[in-house]
């Protein structure tokens, strides 16, 4: 438990790509040793660095309604852990947030997952966690299509925005067949 604050102290102290932030830099991310899943997206939006709360926006409430969790849940870092591609506000560009750095996934990913003993499932959501984690040249459609090839061990999904509403449209499967798949392997998983 104390390697675990350890390494939170240190990652929350992490300023490696201050000098490509438009903020100083405050890592948004949650996790503790006994989290059962980890959710990794791309970085956190201008909201949730405001208020240093991971999800705290649109997409997050989409998020949750997808995973059917209260905020309390999804806010548990005993259950969730939280834990972006990159950590910090990366700035916007001409269609929405700039990625996430790559630092942050290159430096500190493999240490934090050497801690998470507990975990049964890592949800990776959106393009830079899926191309990161599965080294694969499928498309984020494709992967969702197939999301059950990566299962155990990941579950895939778009990424929640509310600029997605497009892709959401024209693959309404994704919310038909796949969501009450996702929510019942969910639901095993909390209910031990």
């Amino acid at each position: 438990m104390k390697q675990n604050l350890d390494l939170l102290q240190q990652i929350r102290k992490c300023h490696l790509c201050k000098e490509h932030l438009p903020l100083i830099p405050t890592p948004v991310l949650q996790f503790s040793s006994k989290a059962q899943i980890m959710i990794i997206g791309q970085a956190p939006g201008i909201h949730a660095h405001n208020t240093q709360k991971p999800w705290n926006d649109a997409s997050g409430k989409r998020l949750r309604e997808w995973l059917e969790m209260d905020d309390a849940l999804f806010y548990d870092e005993d259950f969730v852990a939280i834990v972006p591609m990159g950590f910090c506000y990366p700035g916007t560009g001409k269609s929405g947030d700039l990625p996430p750095r790559p630092e942050c996934a290159t430096t500190w990913h493999s240490q934090i997952m050497a801690n998470l003993p507990n975990l049964k499932v890592i949800f990776l959501i959106g393009q830079y966690a899926q191309k990161y984690y599965l080294k694969d040249r499928l498309t984020l459609t494709q992967r969702c299509q197939q999301w059950e090839d990566y299962w155990p061990q990941y579950i895939v999904l778009p990424h929640p925005s509310p600029r997605n509403n497009i892709w959401l449209r024209k693959n309404p499967w994704f919310e038909q067949e796949n969501l009450p798949a996702i929510r019942n392997a969910l639901s095993k998983i909390r209910n031990g």
